[in-house]
């Protein structure tokens, strides 16, 4: 016995110093990165910013030198996002690249000087340019486009002051020639639309205020002149995207003017976004569909709800084969979207990849009378069936509520029928539709009919936030997560996963006009409340999962379902937290302290609580956060540590976004502000802070300063799947 155990230990032995031997051979053997194939370097070149290829890797060889320089490399070039870059590197940048590149984005690069856009001008080759957010007068603008003779894509901002009248006649022969134009309008103007003669895609975003900084009301009265209206011609696409306001509406009835008249042949893309309850009427909409329908190359539509009724919307998508669809807040349209995509209406609904039916309940919950008034499993199976190639898919502000009583037999659940969309990556989902049904003590209380003293003597409920009172803790611990599991299961590739309640309401001024309209009040379903830790924690089979929002959620308590998720979920890189448990108290401060420190890769965190304390232990935890970016913290009662968030700055030292909307005096908000723009801004030509009291008057008109491109930022809570990548959410 002795004998055959030495045997063994010493053909062990052996097979160990053999792989020793076999790993120091292969060490010395190794291939090195100077030994790859120019092909292969160049696929690895490719994933690494501009910024970083003239700036440091060209300088480590004459091999990788001369490889950073190849075309294929620098004719496409976006320095959208590369927040470290200032004026000084910009400006050698666009020197070492002027002869090559063809493709230039500085989207957002709010910071850079007008003389550095300037410069601009030595690419002559270029044909796609994107200075969206930019400081850009009418001057440089025609300057710039006078030098660019090959520009055939434009985006940029029109701001006050802007006159088209300063642009030059190359300009404007510049402007002839442009086959896409991207127009953000924070003023009423035409901008140089009516310049644009071989237009084939126009995108428009207005986000233009109803009054003043100075409280005075903004008229929007156009020049009507025969050379001043856009006509579309060639349009093949047309998209726009509201914020809040009548005048922004008024202009966009301007732009569609023409469109009464005449509809463009070739237009095959038609999106409008209109936020809130009661968008303008539009008289053309039923003819536009009706020309849409009838070409048969219909490949998006989005459009108000009071601008389409059931027949126009069957006359659009019959004979079509579209790939994004939107109808968010369009519930009387409810029979004819699923007819359309169910019944035949739709030529090929394989070639759907989004679809928006945010808010296509017929009724609030709180007017619900029967099973029709919800999402029904059995329907959304069949378009699981019949649209199996979808990607983005948007539920929010509808409701499904599953009922396990016996009387249904067995009645499939809804993330059942959502489990058969076997490409989906972008999911966003009411809370109610997890729920697996409510147990008897919770039927028993919502379905018990009140006294008629009662309910004269009941208090209509509060729009805005209410606040949560759970039954007991007994009504929690009978939910299971079954449902979630099959979805889960389905689903394994999620990226995106938006959860939000059906009376969350964001307390950012910005859309509270029209979501407090659109909403209905905290708490009022309960379905929603059964959703808790147990079904955040089984979203950590979602190893893919890059951005996360949960928000109105007032089922979770301790927060210990957030530990476990981003334990598994390592890629998280956005999160979005809003109004989760008791509002009065913050529950789970200590799981989310433990989750901040385990999200490594986070870019991005929102996070919005009533009593949110901003304390050092808070920012310690969000140091481990070394690539965050972005911060915005909301909270009406909240507070915050000054010297604690000034630490927390000098370790995360790519945080180019903090914004605070808390308690407190104004001045000890203004003091940290101060504090920090003077010590981080010298190093980060990007910074942007604002710190405000969430209930100061002068709010609406501090937020109105901050750039779009990080407002957007801070809304984060409007929804970011199911729209085409060219018309975001708002």
């Amino acid at each position: 016995m002795s004998g055959t155990v030495k045997g063994i230990s010493e053909d062990m032995d052996r097979q160990i110093v053999q792989a020793v031997f076999d790993e120091d051979t292969m060490s010395s053997t190794s291939v090195g990165m100077s030994d790859l194939s120019d092909e292969i370097l160049l696929c690895i070149l490719r994933h690494v910013p501009v910024c970083d290829l003239v700036r440091n890797v060209s300088n480590v060889c004459h091999k990788l030198h001369t490889l950073c320089h190849d075309k294929t490399l620098l004719t496409s070039v976006s320095l959208s996002e590369e927040y470290l870059a200032d004026d000084l590197l910009v400006r050698h940048i666009l020197k070492r690249l002027a002869n090559h590149v063809q493709s230039l984005s500085l989207n957002g690069c709010y910071w850079l000087a007008g003389s550095t856009m300037e410069l601009l001008a030595r690419c002559r080759g270029v044909t796609h340019l994107d200075v969206t957010g930019c400081r850009l007068t009418s001057l440089r603008l025609s300057r710039l486009l006078s030098s660019l003779s090959l520009l055939r894509s434009l985006a940029f901002d029109v701001t006050p002051g802007f006159n088209s009248a300063q642009l030059s006649s190359e300009a404007v022969d510049s402007l002839s020639r442009l086959s896409e134009l991207r127009q953000t309008l924070l003023t009423p103007s035409y901008g140089v639309v009516p310049c644009c003669a071989q237009l084939r895609k126009l995108m428009l975003q207005f986000d233009i205020s109803d009054v003043t900084r100075e409280g005075i009301g903004v008229c929007c009265q156009l020049m009507m002149g025969q050379s001043s209206v856009p006509h579309y011609q060639q349009l093949e696409e047309f998209t726009a995207r509201l914020a809040p306001g009548e005048v922004n509406q008024t202009l966009l009835l301007l732009y569609l003017a023409v469109f009464s008249v005449h509809v463009p042949k070739r237009l095959r893309v038609f999106l409008v976004s209109i936020p809130g309850p009661n968008p303008a009427h539009w008289p053309a909409a039923p003819s536009l569909a009706q020309s849409l329908g009838q070409r048969g190359d219909l490949e998006a539509l989005q459009l108000p709800r009071s601008w389409l009724d059931s027949l126009s919307l069957k006359r659009a998508l019959e004979g079509n084969s579209p790939k994004h669809l939107s109808f968010s807040r369009c519930p009387a349209l409810w029979p004819q979207v699923f007819q359309s995509l169910l019944e035949g209406g739709v030529k090929d609904t394989a070639q759907l990849t989004s679809l928006n039916l945010s808010g296509i309940n017929k009724v609030l919950y709180s007017e619900c009378r029967s099973v029709e008034d919800q999402l029904i499993p059995a329907t959304m199976s069949r378009l699981a069936v019949g649209c199996s190639n979808i990607k983005q898919l948007n539920l929010m502000h509808t409701h499904y509520h599953h009922e396990s009583s016996p009387g249904l037999g067995g009645e499939m659940h809804l993330c059942a029928s959502l489990a058969k969309l076997a490409h989906l990556r972008s999911l966003t989902l009411p809370a109610c539709a997890l729920s697996d049904g409510l147990n008897t003590h919770q039927i028993t209380t919502n379905n018990t009919s009140p006294s008629p003293l009662f309910l004269g003597l009941k208090k209509t409920p509060r729009l805005g936030i209410q606040n949560y009172k759970p039954d007991s803790e007994s009504s929690l611990s009978g939910d299971s997560t079954s449902g979630l599991a099959l979805l889960l299961a389905g689903c394994p590739f999620l990226e995106t996963l938006e959860l939000i309640g059906p009376g969350f309401v964001s307390a950012l001024p910005r859309l509270e006009p029209c979501t407090r309209a659109s909403v209905e009040p905290r708490g009022m379903c309960a379905w929603a409340r059964g959703v808790g830790d147990a079904h955040l924690a089984a979203l950590e089979a979602l190893p893919r999962l890059h951005l996360l929002t949960l928000a109105g959620l007032p089922g979770v308590l301790r927060g210990t379902g957030l530990v476990q998720l981003t334990r598994q979920c390592r890629d998280l890189q956005v999160l979005s937290l809003a109004n989760m448990g008791s509002l009065k108290t913050m529950n789970y401060t200590p799981a989310l302290l433990d989750t901040l420190k385990q999200c490594t890769q986070l870019r991005e965190l929102r996070l919005e609580q009533p009593y949110l304390n901003a304390s050092a232990s808070f920012f310690e935890a969000l140091s481990c956060c070394s690539r965050l970016q972005r911060l915005c913290l909301i909270s009406r009662s909240g507070t915050f540590d000054p010297s604690a968030a000034e630490t927390f700055m000098e370790r995360c030292c790519h945080v180019i976004m903090c914004h605070m909307f808390m308690g407190g005096t104004l001045v000890a908000c203004r003091t940290l502000q101060k504090v920090l723009l003077d010590r981080f801004s010298i190093d980060r030509s990007a910074l942007s802070v604002v710190i405000y009291p969430l209930h100061h008057e002068d709010l609406p008109s501090v937020i109105r300063d901050i750039p779009l491109t990080l407002l957007d930022r801070i809304t984060l809570f409007q929804s970011h799947v199911a729209q085409p990548p060219h018309l975001s959410p708002l």
